[in-house]
């Protein structure tokens, strides 16, 4: 439940067809399936699902504790409300999988890095919690008429996979917890194991100053945490406002020593407006745990700010300003859109990767496509593919995916003699290809 009395739920767009590719990359997203294969009792349902899911005939995808929901679609347009539930935690299993993962702090970074250690998995079902799905954990309801797993649970199962891939809290929220909730525990069950840790080591201290083994006294943190733990916790943060502030107008007939009024004001709501952004990301929970993000570089706030821009004036003035022509800009600003500064730097950072990196990307290629099925429902097998440095272009479809430093794929398509960015960033190569709306 949320602090409003009312369960979480969490809705996900429809994602795109997937031919060719497989459902899961992920350990938790193969167990998954690994569950749902174990559940059915006809694998010939799960295969027809699987080729349901491939042609993207599931619809947004509703999670919320012990249950999905979604409708699923025929060849012949007809509708199906389809639903997977899966058991929800009670007090006492959360407690203990909150008390495993707070006594490690690579679980928690784990979690925050959308991934899920397999030791913790392993130290969840050693203490009677089973995090993720097995045989039989699955109940499926459909309004075909089925009652075990038809074509349309099995689709919505192989979907799942793909969003627990990107995001596991999904499995979390199923089982009974939303992101939020999770994290303040975990922070909670922090600070009281520090506390504890910090007033043991206090403790210890004195018995052996006691006994005349504790000459070099008493560490000024651990001191401080002690006091500390004998306080009353901090008040909480106040609300966050609902929307960035107003900055005033400035009131002037003349514009004072060549003074853009215009630009001064709208360069004042950006501010505020950044401000905004970064105060919610502070009060965000397991914020402390997170890098502190890389400065912009004056070529890329010039892009951000454009992207905020509706003065044409100013647009022109930024991108003069970066020695970009208007058309540059806008190229620009799309390629934020996408991706931010890894977005930008994919436009414009034409790179030639070294021989680990260009190894890892060749593999991660030839990977992409070394599982595309045939037949009914299947993908056209691997694209032809020309390398130029970090960028691969399918022979004659006009369309690209290029390698970013950071290690994403951003696809591309050919427009009027350019290429234009076409999308955000994506894990494999198949995956950022085949997300090209042109395509």
């Amino acid at each position: 439940m949320n602090d409003t009395g009312k369960p979480y739920e969490k809705t996900f767009a429809a994602l795109p067809p997937a031919p060719g590719r497989g459902f899961a990359r992920t350990w938790w997203g193969h167990a998954w399936l690994r569950a749902l294969e174990d559940s059915a009792l006809d694998a010939e349902q799960v295969r027809q699902g699987r080729r349901v899911a491939r042609s993207g005939a599931v619809g947004a995808v509703s999670v919320r504790p012990g249950g999905l929901t979604a409708v699923v679609r025929d060849r012949d347009g007809t509708a199906h409300r389809t639903d997977v539930l899966v058991q929800e935690f009670s007090r006492a299993e959360w407690d203990r999988l909150l008390g495993l993962a707070a006594a490690e702090a690579g679980y928690i970074a784990a979690l925050l890095d959308r991934e899920v250690p397999p030791q913790l998995a392993e130290d969840a079902a050693a203490a009677g919690v089973e995090l993720l799905p097995g045989m039989g954990d699955f109940d499926p309801r459909c309004d075909c008429g089925e009652w075990d797993h038809c074509p349309h649970t099995a689709a919505l199962c192989h979907q799942v996979a793909r969003l627990l891939d990107q995001d596991p809290f999904v499995l979390l929220l199923l089982r009974g917890r939303g992101e939020r909730q999770l994290l303040a525990g975990l922070e909670a069950r922090s600070a009281a194991n520090a506390r504890a840790q910090a007033e043991a080591q206090v403790q210890a201290r004195a018995r052996d100053a006691h006994d005349g083994a504790g000459d070099s006294g008493v560490a000024a943190e651990q001191a401080y945490a002690a006091a500390r733990a004998g306080l009353p916790p901090l008040p909480l943060l106040p609300d966050l406002p609902r929307a960035p502030g107003q900055p005033p107008a400035l009131d002037a007939e003349d514009e004072p020593g060549g003074l853009d009024v215009d630009a001064v004001e709208f360069l004042a709501q950006a501010a505020a407006a950044e401000a905004f952004r970064l105060l919610a990301e502070a009060v965000a929970p397991g914020h402390a745990d997170r890098p502190a993000p890389t400065p912009l570089t004056e070529a890329e706030d010039a892009v951000r700010l454009t992207r905020e821009a509706g003065d044409v004036r100013i647009r022109s003035r930024l991108a003069a300003a970066t020695g970009r022509s208007r058309a540059d800009m806008e190229l620009a600003v799309l390629a934020w859109d996408f991706g931010a500064s890894p977005g930008l730097a994919a436009l414009e950072d034409d790179w030639t990767p070294d021989r680990t990196a260009l190894a890892r990307a060749r593999a991660a290629v030839a990977a992409a496509w070394a599982d595309a099925e045939t037949g009914e429902g299947a993908g056209e097998g691997a694209p032809v593919l020309r390398r130029v440095r970090a960028r691969w272009t399918q022979a004659g479809a006009g369309r690209q995916i290029r390698l970013g430093r950071e290690g994403r794929w951003w696809p591309y398509r050919r427009e009027e003699g350019r290429w234009i960015p076409s999308g955000p960033s994506a894990p494999d190569p198949a995956s950022a290809l085949e997300a090209d709306p042109a395509g």
